[in-house]
């Protein structure tokens, strides 16, 4: 990830494999086609992550629909193992998209870097997990930080705690997030991202769980540099999180909408014509013309002219001074007003 770049765009194809790494390579080829930056998944041992006692959240009852409440059984189910990690890796060289997983623990953020993540994407379950970001900040590798569920002290906290460790303040980008699946519009509240970024000084981006493709689009165009969004092979899947996921077309959609947005906003902030439209300039706008037939000698009153187009002429925006000058040649009715010929 490279800030100079363009806007990165992280595919979460997350634990939408639903356990099956042939679903998973598909999830591969599908951020690749889609021209997404990244594809992520999720690094993870149910022991280190929950207590067996734990209960599912609402949403992941909701969007799976079992008779099982328990979210240790879930998430057991949705463990990659080490070969998983490598067949995963090499199928994401193949296709020329960059590998990426998220750890929930600092066993697993030293295990993602042992197999070479050029930078680290936290989610929002740590951003108040001291010894998870003490770590992440040791290694010195960018982090990419979500922060669903946090206010703005926990968010300054947090790069708090990775500044003091290691990290530079440049290697951090902040992700403003809504950890519900899927995000009401309402919630969204997109202008934190701002927030976020005008109060700490920080890179920002946003990742996203509403329906749509809309806020991620919205959130390029009010200047994040990554945007994070699920994918799916089909929402109608059962899991947790594919009922808040893009199917493959609206991936597609997505990524090419962003690179549409990244190029409307990369101009130079003036206002000028552009090289593209100059070519126009003559055939919209307009010129003064003559109404009628006029003699050499006469005076122009108002009356005996009209803005016309094309707009190779005297500009109508010199109106008031043609008016009182005299023609020093006969002009035809509709005939365009020249400057020579005036005294």
């Amino acid at each position: 990830m490279n800030k100079a770049e363009h806007v990165y765009i992280i595919a979460e194809a997350g634990v939408n494999h639903n356990g099956n790494m042939q679903k998973a390579i598909e999830l591969i080829e599908l951020a690749s086609r889609a021209g997404a930056d990244a594809v992520k998944f999720q690094s993870f041992k149910a022991d280190k992550l929950v207590s067996k006692k734990a209960k599912k959240a609402k949403y992941q009852s909701e969007n799976i629909g079992d008779d099982d409440d328990n979210q240790y059984n879930m998430l057991k189910s949705l463990e990659l193992s080490d070969g998983d990690h490598a067949t995963l890796i090499q199928e994401c060289k193949k296709r020329d998209i960059q590998f990426l997983s998220t750890a929930f623990d600092v066993d697993g953020i030293d295990y993602l870097n042992n197999l070479g993540l050029p930078f680290f994407k936290s989610p929002s379950g740590e951003v108040t997990n001291y010894p998870y970001l003490k770590r992440l900040a040791e290694i010195k590798k960018p982090v990419v930080l979500s922060t669903g569920m946090a206010d703005m002290e926990e968010v300054k906290a947090a790069i708090q705690v990775l500044t003091e460790h290691g990290l530079a303040k440049k290697d951090v980008t902040v992700l403003h997030c809504n950890t519900e699946y899927p995000t009401p519009m309402e919630d969204v509240n997109l202008k934190a991202m701002n927030t976020i970024g005008d109060e700490l000084e920080v890179q920002i981006g946003y990742s996203d769980h509403t329906l749509g493709i809309e806020v991620p689009v919205a959130a390029v165009a009010l200047g994040a540099k990554v945007i994070e969004k699920h994918f799916t092979l089909d929402r109608k899947l059962p899991g947790p999180d594919h009922r808040a996921s893009l199917e493959p077309d609206e991936l597609k959609e997505m990524v090419t909408a962003i690179r549409n947005i990244e190029k409307a906003i990369s101009g130079n902030g003036k206002k000028e014509p552009s090289s593209s439209e100059l070519k126009n300039i003559e055939v919209a706008r307009k010129s003064i013309h003559t109404i009628r037939p006029m003699k050499a000698g006469e005076i122009i009153k108002e009356e005996d002219i009209i803005s016309l187009r094309p707009g190779n002429g005297i500009s109508p925006m010199d109106w008031e001074n043609v008016i009182g000058r005299k023609i020093n040649r006969a002009y035809s009715a509709i005939e365009i007003l020249e400057w020579s010929s005036l005294k």
